[in-house]
């Protein structure tokens, strides 16, 4: 459960709902079949397809020093047709 750190809501992802394919963001450190598992486990759904990118770190500077927040990875997961996560299709109002 460590491995997923929380959902993205941008509107690409919102986008991405309508294939049935949900974002997240997660620990750099971990594998596809970690999260692959996880999220079928936790879920209760099947996952056909996964895609991830590294999202680079961002510059910071306090005063002389600088330095860099750490490195994320995002994972669009694919869902089999018929299973959706259904706390993460709430339709805000």
């Amino acid at each position: 459960m460590d491995d997923i750190k929380y959902a993205i809501f941008t509107d690409k992802s919102i986008r991405l709902l309508g294939k049935n394919q949900y974002t997240f963001n997660v620990e750099s450190g971990s594998t596809r079949t970690e999260i692959k598992h996880w999220v079928e486990r936790f879920f209760g759904v099947k996952v056909i397809a996964m895609n991830s990118h590294r999202l680079p770190g961002k510059a910071r500077r306090m005063g002389p020093i600088s330095g860099q927040t750490l490195h994320s990875r995002r994972m669009i997961i694919t869902l089999q047709p018929g299973y959706s996560i259904p706390s993460l299709r709430k339709k805000r109002t």
